[in-house]
């Protein structure tokens, strides 16, 4: 993976990581850095499923793909926003 990659990830983690904390209601107690992590993760597992499905590549821009990141980042986040609370961190 080449520099332009990894700042390309940090990038596309963040946005999609944003994203996923959107989508879930009421106030997260997490860290920024934390979401990026979790759109980081969420967009290399999104991408897997989609590719998996047969709708990672398609002419444009892809929705479902993206759709699947989010997703999946909003389940991350969830599950960090519940870990964390448990372990009272704050």
């Amino acid at each position: 993976m080449t520099v332009t990659g990894i700042l390309t990830a940090i990038v596309i983690g963040a946005i999609i990581g944003a994203l996923g904390r959107l989508v879930v209601p009421g106030k997260q107690g997490i860290p920024i850095w934390l979401t990026i992590v979790i759109g980081i993760v969420a967009a290399l597992i999104g991408t897997a499923i989609a590719g998996a499905l047969g709708v990672a590549n398609t002419g444009g821009v892809d929705w479902i793909e993206l759709l699947l990141q989010v997703a999946v980042a909003a389940v991350g986040v969830i599950l960090t926003v519940s870990l964390y609370r448990r372990r009272g961190v704050r």
